[in-house]
């Protein structure tokens, strides 16, 4: 194991100016959904190949149908040190609206919160400063502080910073097809993600899958008068509101024939371990304006978003919907179901049985049509994996409270791209905090998820070479 004390001492001299460097990128309006922003984004390219190529990295701009990647190479210390892929990316969200920002959102700059907030709290304000330049470059520094201090890296490292992410990612997976024995890896690290609290780090062991269903279903061939065929003709917003309430039994799960095949109970140790967080469903709810939990009975709050399965009405069209009142029977209704999975969920089988469902209780003479809209299965590193420990030992000697092993409700593609195309588990670990705002006006990142961010990462490369 290297000797990382002056890696780390490397690190908190090279502050001032990392955060100069963060600066110079956050300039750069990489706004990937604008086509007006289209040089933007080549120029956030070329600035970061130009700093990696300034580390001693191989790196290049590479050309795609849409915003370039950038891809760069750095060898080991020695010839069988692990070879980590390195993903963030360098697009942003747009800024409107533009008069609900307090500072410039393309003028980055630390400044202290508001009095009463979080007194002293120093953080750094800008589009994309959390998600996701100021996490990318927390990595791009630590390796720059082991650089200066050592000459070398611990890891054989590949970066992929891709242009795309706030724009559905559209070249990426032609890309990865293109490109898959270069970028291939013993695993991949992403950075576009969060601490469980400002003091707390954390590690994502699972991501959900998803799959997402348009229904419509046709009763008469045209709209009809309610007066004159109300009670008689079948009405389809009738029918579609039976087949939606009758996903859940009454203690919450899911009723579709095999949903739970695959699914498999969180370990009782994790369980705990989240008890500890201190999260409750009356607290989460709170926050939003609720008060009673909904979904499985029985379950926390945290295993609910992070570990258990979902059936979920996203919208609901039927009818007369606009202004004043129209007594009409619809011709047709249609709603838009997602289901988030968990385990080993088959998105395809989940599919299917949501159709069977369906077309069991649609009338004889009403018709159904069903439109996807994607799918793509959980991502579950084991619970006890190496990786996953091996790196919440590093995070746990930075920072003031020992790491925490997450779910996360949501999805990130690239994870379960590089899991299906690359044949890599991935590392999920980043410093963003809740109240970045990200995708909103006024995002910030933490001075202070800035600066341990870059000193996780120095552990975390030297934990990663020792474990080999």
């Amino acid at each position: 194991m290297t000797d990382i004390t002056g890696v780390l001492a490397k690190a908190d001299a090279n502050l001032d100016a990392s955060l100069e460097r963060l600066f110079d990128l956050v300039r750069i309006p990489s706004i990937s959904t604008d086509p007006a922003y289209k040089d933007a984004c080549r120029t956030a390219a070329e600035w970061l190949v130009a700093d990696l190529q300034g580390l001693g990295f191989t790196a290049s701009v590479r050309d795609t149908p849409g915003h370039p990647m950038v891809v760069a190479h750095h060898d080991g210390a020695t010839p069988d040190a692990p070879h980590v892929l390195f993903y963030g990316h360098y697009d942003v969200q747009p800024v409107d609206p533009l008069s609900l920002w307090e500072t410039d959102p393309f003028t980055p700059s630390v400044r202290e919160l508001s009095p009463g907030r979080t007194p002293g709290r120093k953080v750094i304000t800008g589009r994309g400063t959390s998600d996701d330049k100021g996490q990318l470059m927390t990595f791009v520094e630590a390796c720059r502080a082991y650089k200066e201090t050592h000459g070398s890296l611990p890891c054989r490292v590949t970066v992929l910073f891709e242009g795309e992410e706030e724009s559905g990612s559209p070249s990426l997976k032609p890309f990865l097809t293109a490109n898959a024995e270069e970028l291939t890896a013993d695993y991949a690290l992403v950075c576009d993600t969060g601490m469980w609290d400002g003091e707390t780090p954390a590690i994502a062991a699972g991501l959900r899958g998803l799959v997402g269903e348009e229904v419509v279903v046709t009763a008469a061939d045209r709209d009809l008068h309610s007066g004159m065929f109300g009670g008689a003709a079948a009405n389809p917003i009738h029918i579609l509101s039976r087949i939606l309430a009758g996903l859940h039994d009454e203690t919450g799960r899911v009723t579709l024939d095999g949903f739970y095949d695959g699914v498999e109970e969180t370990p009782t140790q994790i369980k705990a371990a989240w008890e500890t967080l201190g999260q409750t469903a009356e607290k989460m709810l709170g926050e939003i304006g609720l008060a009673i939990p909904s979904g499985e009975q029985g379950r926390s709050v945290l295993e609910l978003i992070w570990a258990r399965p979902t059936a979920e009405v996203n919208g609901i069209t039927g009818g007369y919907t606009g202004e004043g009142f129209k007594t009409v029977i619809a011709a047709k209704a249609s709603a838009k179901i997602s289901f988030r999975l968990v385990g080993q969920q088959n998105p395809d089988a989940i599919r299917a049985a949501f159709r069977d469902y369906v077309r069991a209780r649609i009338p004889d003479d009403c018709s159904v049509e069903f439109h996807e809209h994607g799918g793509s299965p959980a991502i579950q590193l084991p619970y006890d994996s190496s990786l996953l420990n091996t790196a919440k030992s590093a995070l746990s000697e930075e920072w003031p409270k020992a790491a925490v092993i997450i779910g996360m409700g949501g999805s990130i593609p690239i994870v379960g791209d590089f899991q299906k195309m690359l044949g890599m588990e991935s590392l999920l670990v980043g410093f963003g905090l809740s109240d970045d705002r990200i995708h909103s006006p006024n995002e910030k990142y933490d001075l202070q998820s800035f600066h341990k961010g870059i000193r996780s990462w120095v552990r975390i490369l030297d934990a990663l070479a020792a474990a080999r």
